[in-house]
């Protein structure tokens, strides 16, 4: 019962700041700025929003096939229809709880394909492991290429003193947990590590698999796609279509994070990519809109291709 109280208000409070910070922004804005937004959807590009629809559809793909090499590297014959469908249940089921998506993703393996949860589980974490440092390289490079803009508002929204003590919280935790794993007999401990094995192995596979280059020239595709649907979305609007490649790449790194934190970006995403937008002299009910359509165009495909894919895995023959 706690279990379940627990899961239920993870998904409730991040829906409630996501809805509470919806509504300070609706409310700061004038009559006249809404307007002025409301032209913005009327008067806006959709063509482009298709276009970074499809783009967005052909980054589904490519994680899918992606994940045949860790699958493969651990003695499975992978299944791209079934890898398909359990990538889009994925993205569709982090709307609720983040970082949820990885454990449905491995749980349609176990049952669909008979694949061990905790190796299935193991190289979603591999991928994982890889994306961020991909997602770390362009927060660098955004950081490099626009520091002088970036300056004042990181200094202004990251609070640097309590970011070093959780840092230091940590790594102290971080250091206390291995001790516990490495030294502890409790049957606790041992119950973990021998799953963590299992895990090893599924991140691992990476590591060891013959194909890592085709393996990371499908991560680069990956990461390609999901710049390029951002990118491609700024000409739908006049207002965003002139900014730099720079300054997308920018919004596009903060938007990342805001999605990968929250349930899929629901109410923070627009507010902040307007406020990014607004360094570079875009007008913040510009910025709001272009965040909004940005939002709802990556909402749009999740769920259909969350709720087609739900649909069809009956279809799909069950292991016996």
């Amino acid at each position: 019962m706690k279990q379940k109280i627990s899961n239920l208000l993870s998904i409730i409070i991040p829906l409630l700041l996501g809805f509470g910070l919806m509504a300070y922004s609706y409310n700061s804005f004038t009559e006249e700025q809404l307007a002025v937004m409301k032209g913005y959807f009327k008067t806006a590009d959709y063509n482009y929003v298709l276009i970074s629809l499809l783009i967005a559809f052909a980054g589904y793909v490519l994680r899918a096939y992606r994940w045949k090499y860790t699958l493969t590297q651990i003695g499975y014959v992978p299944n791209f229809k079934l890898n398909f469908l359990a990538v889009s249940i994925g993205y569709f089921v982090n709307l609720t709880i983040p970082r949820s998506g990885e454990v449905s993703r491995a749980l349609i393996l176990k049952k669909y394909q008979n694949i061990p949860f905790d190796k299935a589980f193991g190289t979603i974490i591999g991928e994982r492991i890889v994306d961020f440092f991909i997602l770390l390289f362009f927060i660098f490079l955004s950081l490099i290429v626009e520091f002088d803009t970036l300056k004042s508002f990181l200094l202004s929204y990251i609070p640097v003193g309590k970011l070093i003590l959780l840092l230091v919280i940590g790594l102290i935790g971080f250091l206390f947990s291995l001790y516990l794993y490495f030294y502890s007999k409790w049957k606790f401990i041992l119950s973990i590590k021998s799953k963590v094995e299992g895990l090893k192995e599924g991140a691992l596979s990476i590591w060891k698999m013959p194909h890592k280059w085709e393996f990371l020239i499908y991560t680069l595709l990956i990461w390609l796609s999901y710049v390029l649907m951002f990118y491609v979305t700024t000409f739908a609007l006049k207002e965003t279509s002139s900014i730099s490649f720079g300054t997308a790449l920018v919004a596009f790194v903060i938007g990342s994070l805001t999605v990968s934190f929250t349930n899929g970006g629901f109410g923070f995403f627009p507010v902040l990519i307007a406020k990014i937008l607004f360094l570079y002299d875009i007008p913040i009910e510009a910025g709001n809109a272009f965040g909004w359509i940005a939002w709802t165009s990556q909402l749009i495909i999740t769920l259909f291709l969350g709720l087609f894919s739900f649909l069809a895995l009956p279809f799909v023959r069950k292991n016996k």
